[in-house]
């Protein structure tokens, strides 16, 4: 745990791309491959069980530390971050646990699960003791579910590869499926990742494993240019941009594996897939797009969403949201790993293999111009899609999303936008923990009559009055917390910790006074929100310091996109 505490310090200290591979190279080295395991689970994705509830362990720790709960309240929104908070206050303890990560993870953390509050808190007490700063800071992480680090898992890869001497693709390749929760970390799995050569790897091979996805660039360039940035049209094939989850599906053994890009097996939620790659000849892995398929066209993603976190898939549930595959690429035919061969080899042989088996294929849109297409692209909306992907025909399947390899480029269409007001805020994470970073949106719910009306409501608010029936009020409907500089996170910072209303626990109600450019990505219903309404990767665009906050836009102008 103290190789792997330093770690992370390293990490969280330095925004250097080099300095973080550097850093994970160096705990490489010196790790025991049942740590090690251990280590690449969390830091290339792995999300650790929750085995405390984080209230309990801020309770916890007030008593150990003998504080009282408005005092750690008062630090929790000074330091912004709950394990860090806990760290700061608990006494200093002995430090003198040499006891590795994997002995935590698995005879310490793991049988916490299930356990009475009691004896939890009790364990938690005497863990703490033999840590420092540090490493009780990781610990709780740990512990609450709540562990993030900012290293990216390419980085890992690249980390690995350097501790091996081995390709990054090859170590890239060996990690999918690694962070699936189903099956814990080992040193066998560990010690298969850094391989030098496929026969250095002992037992059998993983039967179900897919292969790395091959990621694309955003293309943000006027049409007219894109001759002589891309070469002719006739270089590419051009499909459209389905919003879906994209996945793999893989056939072997006369067995079958559905994988999300996130690296999750979620064969059994979808068993429509699972029933229509049975008719896949052995030896056949196939990229895609999940879907939820109505007519002619694509569903919503909200009602795919209803799909994600089902484990128990009922009739009703495949009758309200019936799901469909759509075929993009061919990575492995006969057993044999076709990635190498170009873009139209590989869909000419896709399109042959997916005859009368059920399996929807891409379709590919033709024009004799980039001007020609870009005309089409302006039909994505009514489509139910979010622009073009364009890839070129002479080019290979990549390994994730590299400039090198930038041979598939996503041209999506502008995101709607909405002008929004800013009313809740929360410190981030990590490098940016002391810093109001993820804010909350609101619209008016009509539009004000005039400035006397906006003052009255900030009025009401400022004195703490709810809003009255009928009344012009702000509808929070977004949160967001990327698009801004870090400079400009800082202003923003500085306005907010002076127009604080009110503070729950680590949220604050801030004056309303900012007014933001939000971009997103599409728009549905959502009962489940105040605003009827729920939008899909919001981000900041731009704050509007020229728009008053009358000129914010309104639940109707939501209902007009909705309408699109």
């Amino acid at each position: 745990m103290k190789h792997f505490s330093r770690l992370f310090s390293e990490l969280d200290a330095t925004t250097s791309t080099n300095e973080k591979v550097e850093a994970l190279a160096r705990y490489f080295d010196i790790a025991p491959p049942r740590d090690a395991a251990w280590a690449v689970y969390f830091l290339a994705g792995g999300k650790p069980r929750q085995v405390a509830k984080t209230a309990t362990l801020a309770t916890l720790a007030c008593e150990v530390a003998d504080i009282p709960p408005w005092l750690f309240d008062e630090c929790y929104q000074a330091v912004g971050d709950l394990a860090e908070t806990i760290a700061l206050v608990l006494p200093a303890g002995a430090a003198t646990s040499e006891t590795g990560l994997a002995e935590w993870v698995e005879q310490r953390l793991l049988p916490l699960r299930g356990l009475p509050d009691d004896d939890v808190a009790r364990r938690m007490v005497d863990y703490w003791r033999e840590l420092d700063t540090q490493g009780r800071f990781l610990l709780t992480k740990l512990v609450g579910g709540g562990f993030r680090v900012g290293v990216s898992k390419l980085l890992v890869q690249r980390a690995l590869a350097s501790h091996a001497g081995i390709d990054a693709k090859r170590v890239a390749q060996r990690m999918m499926g690694y962070t699936d929760g189903k099956v814990l970390p080992s040193p066998e799995r560990y010690e298969a990742l850094i391989a030098r050569t496929e026969e250095a790897l002992e037992g059998p091979r993983d039967d179900g494993q897919p292969y790395p996805f091959f990621l694309a660039h955003q293309l943000d360039l006027p049409p007219e240019l894109f001759t002589s940035r891309l070469g002719p049209v006739t270089d590419w094939m051009v499909e459209w941009k389905y919003d879906g989850i994209r996945g793999q599906i893989v056939r072997r053994g006369g067995k079958t594996w559905v994988w999300s890009r996130g690296e999750e097996l979620v064969t059994e939620r979808f068993p429509e897939i699972e029933a229509l790659a049975a008719q896949l000849p052995d030896g056949t892995v196939i990229d895609g797009e999940i879907l939820v398929w109505q007519g002619d066209r694509p569903a919503p993603f909200s009602l795919l969403q209803q799909r994600i976190g089902r484990k128990n898939v009922t009739k009703k549930v495949l009758a309200d949201a019936p799901v469909s595959f759509m075929a993009y690429d061919l990575l492995e035919q006969d057993g044999t790993d076709v990635r190498p061969l170009t873009q139209r080899e590989r869909r000419a042989r896709l399109e042959a293999l997916l005859q009368d088996t059920g399996v929807l294929l891409s379709p590919v849109e033709q024009d004799t111009s980039w001007l020609g297409l870009a005309r089409k692209r302006e039909e994505s909306r009514e489509r139910g899609v979010e622009g073009f992907m364009l890839k070129r025909l002479d080019a290979a399947y990549g390994t994730g999303r590299t400039k090198a390899e930038g041979l598939w480029w996503k041209w999506k269409i502008d995101p709607m936008t909405i002008d929004c007001v800013l009313v809740y805020a929360q410190a981030g994470h990590g490098r940016r923990a002391s810093v109001y970073t993820d804010y909350t949106f609101a619209v008016w719910s009509r539009p004000p009559a005039d400035q006397a009306e906006v003052d009255a409501v900030l009025d009401a608010i400022a004195r703490k009055e709810p809003a009255q029936p009928g009344a012009l009020q702000l509808v929070a409907f977004a949160k967001a917390y990327s698009g801004l500089t870090d400079e400009e996170f800082r202003q923003v910072d500085a306005i907010i910790r002076k127009n604080t209303i009110e503070k729950f626990g680590p949220v604050r109600s801030v004056k309303p006074s900012l007014v933001f450019e939000l971009g997103f990505e599409g728009i549905n219903r959502s009962p489940r929100h105040k605003s009827g309404i729920a939008v899909r990767f919001p981000r900041m665009l731009r704050i509007r310091h020229d728009k008053p906050l009358a000129e914010a836009n309104t639940l109707q102008d939501l209902e007009t996109l909705l309408n699109l």
